[in-house]
């Protein structure tokens, strides 16, 4: 069984800063790409920022220059570096890891639960 657990949402003032962490554990054999989405009220998942498993990376034009997104391949987590927060960043955001669950298998999404990001204005 494969869990991913996000930590560090919470309230923040707009400009300030927010640190996003997401630990994947279970039976793993390889992870793919790690991904941050988000969730405004009343609008679709977005991808936020992705990074594959040999550090490229890809962000939302809404978030290039504000974002990091980072990862230890060897603990198997994700990391989400927010500055400079605006009050449209408010959201859930989640984690996501596209990983194989042993040789010769295929791929597959897991996702965490989802954290909340509130930034006032």
């Amino acid at each position: 069984q494969v869990q991913l657990v996000e930590s560090g949402g919470g309230l923040v003032q707009a400009g300030g800063s927010l640190r996003l962490s997401c630990a994947a554990s279970g039976s793993i054999f390889s992870i793919n790409s790690m991904d941050w989405y988000r969730q405004a009220p009343g609008n679709q998942r977005e991808l936020v920022a992705r990074i594959t498993s040999g550090g490229t990376t890809n962000y939302a034009d809404s978030v290039k220059g504000r974002f990091t997104i980072s990862r230890d391949n060897a603990k198997n987590t994700v990391t989400l570096q927010m500055n400079s927060l605006k009050p449209e960043d408010t959201a859930v955001y989640y984690c996501s890891a596209l990983l194989r669950l042993s040789a010769g298998r295929g791929l597959t999404s897991y996702w965490g639960q989802g954290t909340q990001v509130t930034v006032s204005s």
